[in-house]
């Protein structure tokens, strides 16, 4: 006894029915299979615990590498004979509400002081300069700049 076997080939819409389903089997684990982008984990976390107050003079300017940032605004102020670290912002956050820090500036912060690998830095959540007063985080030290852009 012979069996035949007999292939019907699908109209091209049943084609298209069952290829659309299909290709969304694919596509969609894929893309939920994708990571989140990362937090900045080497930037260090903001802790209301620690806050602090200090003031000094700016003795240098410098743009770190933190995380993905490459351009993150540091001052190291002179207070007395010590000298502290303090981390302020990305540029392109520092430029938009445009304001600039120059050595010889006297600041007065309001930050939370952390651990940044061997050393302690300060977090600035609140910086007056002269008459102004800007706020680079808010109450709970949430960042008030976007994470993605760094405006």
């Amino acid at each position: 006894m012979l069996f035949s076997l007999e292939i019907a080939i699908p109209p091209r819409r049943a084609l298209k029915a069952f290829s659309i389903p299909l290709l969304l089997l694919v596509w969609v684990p894929s893309g939920l299979s994708q990571k989140a982008p990362p937090e900045e984990s080497s930037l260090p976390k903001y802790d209301l615990h620690t806050e602090t107050k200090t003031d000094g003079v700016i003795d240098e300017v410098n743009q770190l590498s933190i995380g993905s940032r490459k351009d993150f605004t540091e001052l190291i102020i002179k207070n007395g004979d010590d000298k502290l670290h303090i981390y302020v912002c990305p540029k392109p956050f520092q430029d938009e509400i445009g304001v600039s820090f120059a050595k010889g500036d006297r600041i007065a912060v309001t930050g939370s002081k952390v651990k940044q690998e061997a050393s302690e830095v300060i977090l600035a959540r609140e910086l007056v300069k002269g008459t102004d007063t800007l706020m680079f985080r808010d109450n709970k030290g949430n960042p008030v700049w976007d994470p993605r852009t760094g405006k």
